[in-house]
């Protein structure tokens, strides 16, 4: 009997051959890229001690420049993930509500706010800052950018929502209907709870998005972010290309901590859940009973023993 997939044949002699000669080529080609890469900074003199040393030698680097510079990224992004959260969720439920003047204004505030890019929504909330309040000056910036990342990532996330309830088999809405669950009761206690596990790849993506984006406050705007003590940086101490390698590794294990975190909490979500969350717990349905939601329900799972069960 074979072993060979019925979606993939094995590769012959011939073959085996041409993809070492392939993984062989790839790496000849990745290592020489490596060498000018190294060769050239070199001889531009980037690679010096002298380039380096004010991150290992002179903490002011780090107390004037960098950790200031990263408190305020992660305020920014603190704040625009708090309320871009909650408020991507209720603009996702929303579009998925029966009642048209629910749905037709939480989709027009999606599709709008996601077409328009970040940076254009942060340039028109300073704006309208500087107009329409008596915001002060000094943090007008931060506004602005936790503004403009907070209506283009909660359209986002509002598609996130809807695209992970929606990804749910129709029987589970159907199984909560037949118990008498309200659709409230339905979105909160059955459909939310699964498909939160199948969003959140695609939310700690979107996170990972609102960390970077902080960086177009500092572009524009002069919010005091961490990509812009790059500039002060080699200002002081005339090392551009070791300022910008030091922000990037920042970057990196802020971004890898956050991802970290959320695998974390995916398995701790499914390592907890013992349904599919379309039962049930006694609480619930005696609560249900006595508000006359569930006919007939009182032996501390609904639906468990059919309609005509006493």
């Amino acid at each position: 009997m074979s072993n060979l997939s019925v979606l993939y044949d094995a590769p012959g002699p011939r073959a085996r051959r041409r993809n070492v000669y392939y993984a062989i080529g790839f790496l000849a080609v990745l290592v020489g890229g490596a060498w000018w890469l190294v060769s050239t900074l070199q001889d531009k003199g980037q690679l010096e001690w002298s380039q380096w040393e004010p991150f290992f030698t002179d903490s002011r680097v780090w107390t004037t420049f960098l950790l200031p510079g990263l408190e305020n990224t992660l305020i920014a992004a603190g704040l625009s993930m708090a309320i871009a959260l909650p408020l991507g969720a209720l603009l996702g439920i929303g579009r998925l509500s029966d009642h048209w003047w629910v749905r037709v204004p939480a989709g027009a505030i999606v599709e709008f706010f996601r077409a328009i890019p970040v940076l254009l929504l942060m340039l028109f909330a300073n704006e309208a800052y500087a107009l329409w309040t008596d915001v002060d000056r000094s943090v007008r910036p931060l506004y602005a950018v936790v503004t403009g990342l907070v209506l283009y990532n909660a359209s986002v996330l509002a598609e996130v929502v809807r695209a992970g309830v929606l990804s749910l088999p129709k029987g589970q809405a159907d199984a909560a209907r037949a118990v008498g669950m309200r659709k409230g009761q339905l979105m909160l206690y059955v459909l939310l709870p699964q498909a939160v596990t199948a969003m959140l790849p695609a939310i700690v993506s979107q996170l990972v998005v609102i960390v970077k984006d902080t960086a177009l406050g500092g572009a524009l705007l002069g919010y005091s972010e961490l990509l812009g003590s790059v500039g002060l940086i080699d200002g002081n101490y005339a090392n551009l290309l070791a300022a910008f390698a030091v922000v990037a590794v920042l970057y990196i294990v802020l971004n890898f901590l956050l991802t970290s975190f959320a695998s974390w909490l995916e398995g701790r979500i499914r390592r907890g859940k013992r349904s599919t969350g379309a039962v049930l717990s006694t609480d619930m349905n005696e609560e249900m009973a006595v508000a006359g939601d569930v006919p007939g329900a009182t032996d501390g799972v609904a639906g468990g023993g059919g309609p005509g069960r006493t």
